[in-house]
């Protein structure tokens, strides 16, 4: 039954409840979504099918809609998802497959444009501006700078590393790019977009890495370690190599990405890092106050996982594996499904915050640390 007289007119109900969306200083009331690409873990469609899922971080995390899009191959099959990110200020999602790069609408949700690039695409990190991304190639010999707006090329790095994970810094100064076949992890200057310098040698090549807000230093996975090294961002020098204690470590027990340890993220707040371990189907959790960065607890997840990411604010995790995780408590809060029941996983999701339509703030796939100092 309704709550209002039905003589009331149905404009002045509209406006009743446009006011309740509204807080006291008259600012139309913010909501916290989660966007989940799919498939987002290789091209399997039994975690969540194929499109963008969307679900209420504030109230817990309940499935919202799913936004359609592109992504398909010759015959119609859905391809994998390799990356995500978006911009508040132009309004526009962006998600790679191995193939294309497509650009949604934030407002609406309708796609854009979809277009193919030479060698295909991986994942992908855009500018804090919105304005420019840098796309790799497929493990191929270069990264794309692309035009976010239009798609359009404007220049090709060569590295010939197998490019793939990319970082763009969140005050924009520097991009990083890391390829699937280097122990050296490329930093280029946003500016000449120029590599002005590289980090490392590490202990093996360069998988999922995250950096700190500062820029100073960043947290790299490297094939057959089950843990982490650390590399100075400023000298270009290997700082550390910190191995996970109690938990043994057999090549070959992880069923995807050929390494123990791949995704790792430090909380927003920079106390923690995040370290993903698939072959124990755990999170390890340490405590990134000191140096060295000190193991201090582990979280048994449901399946292996393959990355991990936060929300802006840092209240929650977010491994590949679907749970969504309290990292206060360190406690399991829930797993997410879609609108089948199905239990959901990707490696490729993020927060967009609104108020009312209109974006106001948006996170990152990679867990990047948020102290500019």
């Amino acid at each position: 039954m309704s709550k209002f007289p039905a003589s009331i007119p149905g404009w002045f109900l509209l406006l009743i409840l446009h006011c309740m969306m509204v807080d006291a200083d008259g600012a139309e009331s913010e909501r916290k979504l989660l966007y989940v690409a799919e498939p987002g873990v290789r091209d399997l469609l039994e975690y969540g099918g194929h499109g963008i899922l969307v679900f209420d971080m504030d109230h817990g995390h309940k499935f919202v809609r799913r936004i359609a899009m592109g992504g398909l191959d010759a015959k119609g099959k859905p391809l994998n998802v390799k990356g995500i990110c978006a911009n508040a200020a132009t309004q526009r999602l962006y998600v790679s497959t191995t193939k294309a790069l497509m650009c949604l609408d934030l407002l609406t949700d309708k796609l854009l444009w979809e277009k193919s690039y030479e060698g295909g695409c991986d994942r992908m990190s855009i500018s804090p501006d919105g304005k420019i991304i840098y796309l790799p190639s497929l493990e191929g010999d270069h990264w794309h700078v692309v035009d976010a707006t239009s798609g359009e090329v404007l220049k090709k790095i060569v590295l010939k590393s197998a490019a793939h994970n990319t970082i763009y810094g969140l005050d924009g100064a520097h991009a990083y790019l890391a390829g699937r076949k280097s122990p050296l992890l490329a930093v280029v200057d946003a500016q000449t977009r120029e590599v002005s310098t590289k980090v490392g040698p590490f202990g093996n090549v360069i998988r999922p890495f995250t950096v700190n807000g500062a820029q100073t230093l960043c947290f790299v996975n490297v094939d057959e370690l089950l843990g982490f090294e650390i590399g100075d961002l400023k000298t270009g020098k290997v700082l550390h190599r910190v191995e996970v204690q109690n938990f043994s470590y057999k090549k070959g027990a992880e069923k995807r990405h050929g390494c123990p340890s791949h995704g790792i993220g430090l909380t927003p707040d920079e106390k923690e890092i995040w370290l993903t371990d698939a072959a124990n189907s755990r999170l390890h959790i340490f405590d990134a106050t000191v140096m060295l960065p000190k193991q201090i607890a582990s979280i048994v997840l449901r399946d292996q996982p393959g990355w991990v990411t936060f929300s802006i604010d840092g209240k929650y995790a977010y491994p590949s594996t679907g749970e969504v995780i309290d990292t206060k408590t360190r406690k399991i809060i829930l797993g997410l499904k879609d609108e089948e029941g199905r239990a959901v996983q990707s490696e490729k999701l993020l927060e967009i915050d609104f108020a009312g339509k209109e974006p106001v703030r948006v996170g990152d796939q990679f867990g990047l640390g948020r102290k500019s100092k």
